[in-house]
């Protein structure tokens, strides 16, 4: 087949979405596929198992859902065509919400030229942070509603993002949740493994953006909040860049724990594996917003000695573990959670147990399998 995975950003870009698309993209490829991303703004150089990423249409920088976001300009529909008479796709697979500048008119210009020669399948992959993001995708939705008639099938990386797609779009959803290559990111974690902490100490890690909803702050309070005994066996590393550096700056100073939290900075791609398997315990806090947590699972298969999530619907759904969520905005519920892990390694090896099966439910191999159905005509 000749599949088009689309999405309305460049492809480049570190974010969830685009990890996706990598992913899913690479393993179709490698069953043979021809595999193309349609994207907006730099296209960039084709990952591995990708033919091609072509740029169709520029970006304008927005925030949205607490995320620094690039949407596209209006596409020419002169061009879209030209593009899709040349290439004419059997699969054209949606990154959805989607933009109706950009991927609706690819869906609107397919379907129009290929009628149902062309199988048009979206993935839902978000969950709003807040009230207004709530109310922007509903409007979205409602500004779409025509445009999803033509669609075929619909997915959902989970099930509160599946929920949540049902009320946002009136769409049905299948759960088919974002892929990691577990193995491959096992094996990368041993190649490359971070160093350990010279005093032998316990390591908490954490790494995402330094942003609000990340829930780094919270970490940072709930650290300070541990019984000295504890505090002083313990290394927390923060990986990761964004605009409450400065602000984690203060607290580590307001709290002297300059000699037991160190902020990393960037963590690349080749080092994410060994810094996350480096953690006796990877901690990952998010307050919302969060329609599945990738970084948990990558977490979980560089081998993390556990790993703990923040409450929101969509950790707690892929942790699948009451014992592995935590509220971070109840800073004494946090703390007395991270004490009780940090001193007690056999709960850390219960959770470690359950996550090393969880993870498996996504390896690249089992979800590729059911986006393959998803492309299948019935």
């Amino acid at each position: 087949m000749k599949i088009a995975l689309v999405i309305d950003d460049a492809l480049a870009r570190p974010d969830g979405v685009q990890e996706y698309v990598r992913t899913i993209g690479r393993a179709m490829g490698e069953r043979g596929h021809e595999v193309h991303v349609l994207c907006s703004g730099d296209a960039g150089e084709a990952p591995a198992g990708i033919a091609r990423v072509v740029s169709l249409t520029d970006n304008v920088g927005v925030t949205f859902n607490g995320n620094g976001l690039r949407t596209p300009r209006p596409a020419s529909r002169r061009r879209l065509r030209e593009h899709l008479a040349a290439e004419r796709y059997d699969v054209i697979h949606v990154q959805t919400p989607h933009s109706p500048f950009f991927a609706a008119r690819v869906v609107r210009q397919a379907r129009r030229m290929q009628g149902t020669a062309v199988r048009i399948v979206a993935t839902f992959h978000i969950l709003p942070d807040g009230a207004v993001s709530e109310w922007a995708t509903r409007a979205l939705g409602l500004t779409l509603r025509r445009n999803l008639r033509l669609f075929d099938a619909f997915a959902a990386v989970s099930a509160p993002a599946a929920a949540f797609a049902k009320r946002a779009f009136g769409i049905d959803a299948a759960v088919i949740p974002n892929a990691v290559r577990v193995d491959d990111i096992a094996a990368q974690a041993s190649a490359k493994p971070w160093p350990a902490d010279p005093a032998g100490r316990t390591i908490i890690a954490f790494l995402g953006r330094l942003v609000e909803r990340k829930g780094a702050v919270e970490l940072v309070e709930a650290f300070a909040m541990l019984p000295p005994r504890v505090r002083g066996k313990v290394a927390l590393r923060i990986g990761g860049r964004g605009p409450l550096a400065s602000r984690i700056e203060g607290l580590i100073a307001q709290h002297e724990l300059e000699g037991s939290v160190t902020l990393e900075g960037f963590i690349s791609d080749e080092d994410k594996p060994g810094f996350m398997a480096a953690a006796d315990l990877a901690v990952f806090p998010a307050i919302g917003g969060e329609s599945f947590g990738i970084v948990l699972t990558e977490a979980m298969a560089a081998g993390s000695g556990a790993v703990l999530g923040g409450d929101n619907p969509g950790y707690a759904w892929t942790l699948d573990n009451p014992d592995a969520v935590v509220n971070p905005r109840d800073t004494g519920a946090f703390a007395a959670r991270l004490g009780a892990l940090l001193t007690d390694s056999d709960a850390r090896a219960v959770l470690h147990a359950q996550q090393t099966e969880r993870v498996k439910d996504f390896d690249v191999a089992v979800v590729a399998e059911r986006v393959a159905a998803l492309y299948a005509r019935g």
